[in-house]
């Protein structure tokens, strides 16, 4: 049985995955990266095959992506997460054709083809009004743990409008929507809304295709899902492996690397 592996090196956090021969997930690990990024990507990759009880050497080839995808020094290669995240998109919901990435430092937008081929893409990564970051400073401003904001933004009635259009001052908005007595799940729900407004925005410039899949961390956010669904006017594929896309997305490129390998000589020739 052959074993490949991705390892997405994001900015807030590390994902593994292994996958078999025919591309079944067979493990995964999740860490903070923290401030060493080598030892992030060598921790989870341990991590993963340590929870799908593998040894290194069963694991063929790995690929490293995510913004630090150079310092998984143990891997074969790396591959951009903009491919990643498209090839594991379509991996896990065949008829995607528009991926939103949203991770802690920057969000992305891609239009892929039948194939997970990567047809088109556009970043927001010169400002983080509309990425993780910005959820971040709300949960610090309200002193409310990441995890509990989506659940609490669903509680609103009345959402506030943000209007701040800087990740370093959305603190002080929050704060001073607190100080004239506003509820705590209609500013957070207007934070939501403020976020997916502008992720909407980088959508429509590559195209918005009713098969939308929602990966990075983000996405396990329901109040944000719910948000990006009432602006669209539509529902998006969200997965439970939807923060480890890009580490799958890697994984099968790696697998690519050790089918291809194998093949004859003149069948790599005609794949080439």
């Amino acid at each position: 049985m052959a074993y490949a592996a991705g390892v997405d090196v994001g900015s807030t956090q590390t994902k593994a995955v292994i996958v078999d021969e025919h591309g079944r997930i067979i493990s995964r690990a999740l860490i903070d990266t923290g401030a060493n990024v080598v030892k992030a990507a060598e921790n989870a990759y341990q991590t993963c095959l340590d929870n799908g009880n593998l040894r290194e050497e069963e694991v063929e080839y790995v690929i490293g992506t995510g913004y630090g995808r150079y310092r998984v020094t143990f891997g074969n290669t790396q591959i951009t997460e903009i491919s990643c995240h498209a090839r594991g998109a379509v991996n896990m919901f065949p008829h995607t054709r528009t991926v939103l990435d949203m991770g802690g430092q920057d969000t992305k937008a891609i239009r892929v083809n039948a194939n997970g081929d990567v047809l088109d893409f556009c970043m927001n990564d010169k400002c983080a009004a509309g990425t993780g970051r910005f959820l971040g400073a709300a949960s610090a401003a309200l002193e409310i743990p990441l995890d509990d904001l989506g659940p609490t933004a669903l509680k609103a009635e009345r959402p506030v409008r943000i209007s701040t259009t800087c990740t370093v001052f959305a603190e002080s908005e929050v704060l001073s929507w607190l100080g004239k007595g506003k509820k705590i799940e209609d500013i957070l729900l207007g934070v939501h809304q403020s976020i997916a407004s502008r992720s909407i925005g980088l959508l429509r410039r590559v195209g918005i295709d009713e098969q939308i899949t929602f990966t990075g961390g983000v996405a396990k956010n329901v109040g944000m899902v719910k948000a990006l669904e009432q602006n669209l006017g539509l529902n998006l594929n969200v997965s439970p492996e939807s923060h480890f896309m890009g580490a799958l997305g890697a994984a099968l490129f790696a697998l690519d690397h050790i089918l291809a390998s194998r093949a004859p000589l003149g069948a790599r020739e005609e794949h080439a």
